[in-house]
């Protein structure tokens, strides 16, 4: 997992903190090229950061977050930051790390330090293998070989089950019987969310604004799962089996506008709990993310998502309609 990111791709908002420790090539504070000139890897990649969440901490394959929302959850009532989401956060800002990578290395080359840039391409191919990896898993790929590996798991079960009875080992076909069973049930399972990341349909799309519909704020789509990805603890306080569709619709990665939320800067929010403003919202829209993510707001009002973030979730660039203007908007009789 990367374990830091160039402050160079952030911007702060509000009490907001991360921080990291940098990769193990880059624990020195800068590279010395050939020509002899020292790159400086800022010692933000040693201390990456958005402050302000103290209540919780994760640590993560030496990745560390900080969070702090308080969730409320029980029958109490909920408030927007339930749904506040920090591996959602994180996922954004390994994208961010990517951009900044890769935009280092253009740069080295650029000014043909390539010994510098060679070392900066090699990191960055690590992280794309991670990102992945993590792509794959959370989409239903390793779910699929998942369901497959327990088939044939199932099927030599069976075998020694069979041998068991032939040789009237009852309490040992028992036993197999169990576990059978069990990987059954399994198999199952990993094959129906598969399934469902395969079949996923979307209603909204990224750099849609949208509204929240139990808490009325605006916020713009970033990233999309056909199912719920969070923790089960997440999902626990956030009430998600509340749902009418509960955890098997899609959910989506927002953008919230801080000047209505200054504390809750990423969202992971059911369908179902989103909405399309009645009127096109060409309002303002703050967030501390938004000049890494999008080209600029379209004439609809939404926000053009950049290339790499819609090959990030293989989505198409959203065309607006053209209407050619009639005799009565130009004013002829």
């Amino acid at each position: 997992m990367v374990q830091g990111v160039s402050l160079s791709t952030l911007a702060t908002c509000g009490k907001s903190r991360i921080y990291g420790s940098p990769f193990e090539p880059f624990k020195q504070s800068h590279i010395t090229s050939s020509t002899g000139k020292h790159l400086v890897w800022n010692k933000c990649v040693k201390s990456l950061v958005f402050i302000g969440y103290p209540f919780a901490s994760r640590q993560r394959s030496g990745f560390k977050v900080e969070a702090g929302w308080m969730f409320r959850g029980g029958e109490q009532e909920l408030d927007a930051s339930v749904e506040q989401s920090e591996s959602a956060n994180e996922d954004i800002l390994m994208f961010f790390f990517q951009l900044d990578l890769a935009t280092r290395v253009q740069c080295a080359l650029n000014m043909e330090e390539y010994d510098i840039a060679k070392q900066l391409r090699n990191k960055l191919t690590e992280v794309e293998e991670e990102v992945i990896k993590q792509k794959q898993s959370k989409r239903g790929m390793s779910s699929k070989s998942e369901a497959q590996d327990k088939a044939l798991s199932v099927i030599r079960l069976r075998s020694d089950l069979q041998s068991a009875i032939e040789n009237e080992d009852y309490a040992l076909a028992a036993k197999l019987r169990d576990e059978i069973s069990k990987l059954e049930a399994e198999s199952l399972a990993a094959s129906a969310k598969a399934l469902a990341h395969e079949n996923a349909q979307y209603v909204f799309r990224l750099g849609q604004k949208v509204k929240h519909k139990m808490f009325g704020y605006r916020a713009i789509i970033v990233g999309m799962d056909p199912v719920c990805s969070e923790s089960s603890s997440w999902m626990e306080n956030a009430q998600v089996k509340k749902l009418s569709r509960g955890t098997a619709q899609p959910f989506y990665q927002v953008l919230v506008d801080v000047r209505a939320e200054p504390d809750l800067l990423v969202a992971y929010v059911a369908e179902e709990n989103l909405l399309v403003p009645d009127k096109a919202d060409k309002g303002r829209f703050d967030h501390p993310y938004m000049s890494f993510l999008f080209y600029g707001m379209d004439s609809a009002g939404d926000f053009i998502p950049i290339k790499q973030l819609r090959e990030k979730y293989n989505k198409p660039r959203h065309e607006i309609p053209f209407d050619p203007p009639t005799d009565e908007d130009s004013g002829k009789s």
